[in-house]
């Protein structure tokens, strides 16, 4: 075994278990352990959540970093205008635009603040302008993002990782959320597409403010 097949290998080692340390960490039935037995924890959970999440990234940043592999494709001329443009958009869009999330509720902040002993979520049913036309817009956007940059070994197996799991992330999400809202978001999943838009199914803002009224 090569030394870049062997360091692809342990990249792609290191995603899945961050894959399996965030969704371990969110799913519900840990959340409702800790507030049954440690409940003075549950104000912060998300938070600490978030924090954990993010510093877990950083050793796999590092190995896309240091062994970066061969390239594999680099974009030139137009279509380095275009790729770069692309991920411009999607950028601003994440920036500017929440997507109709709660972002106190999001990161964490809120329920600090307000010392939430819940282990539940407590975000309504809506669906935002994007939600319109995908169902996990962020995951999208980012999605346009990885994919339109330059690619080595290192960020194509990173890439690849990262699209496995926004694909099962989004599924293990829309569980909990189908046990939350039932009938109301089967419609919604039924007329909206997860993550790849597609413009005959599509949301009016009177359609998606019939289906909130139904949550």
């Amino acid at each position: 075994m090569g030394a870049d097949t062997a360091n692809l290998m342990l990249l792609s080692f290191a995603w899945i278990a961050y894959a399996a340390l965030h969704s371990g960490l969110a799913s519900l039935g840990l959340k409702r352990a800790v507030a049954a037995h440690l409940p003075r924890l549950v104000p912060a959970y998300r938070l600490v959540y978030n924090l954990v999440a993010s510093l877990a990234l950083l050793p796999i940043f590092g190995l896309v970093v240091d062994r970066p592999g061969v390239w594999l494709w680099r974009w030139k001329g137009p279509g380095a205008w275009v790729m770069n443009g692309l991920a411009l958009v999607a950028a601003g869009i994440l920036v500017a635009w929440p997507a109709g999330y709660d972002l106190g509720e999001f990161l964490g902040w809120r329920q600090l603040r307000t010392r939430r002993g819940m282990a539940e979520d407590l975000e309504p049913f809506r669906i935002s302008t994007l939600h319109r036309f995908v169902r996990h817009p962020w995951y999208s956007l980012f999605l346009v993002i990885l994919w339109t940059r330059d690619m080595n070994a290192a960020r194509l197996v990173s890439a690849g990782w990262i699209t496995v799991y926004f694909i099962v992330g989004s599924w293990l999400e829309e569980r909990k959320l189908l046990a939350r809202f039932g009938v109301a978001y089967r419609d919604y999943m039924d007329r909206v597409p997860g993550l790849l838009p597609r413009p005959w199914r599509t949301l009016s803002r009177a359609e998606a403010q019939r289906l909130e009224g139904r949550r």
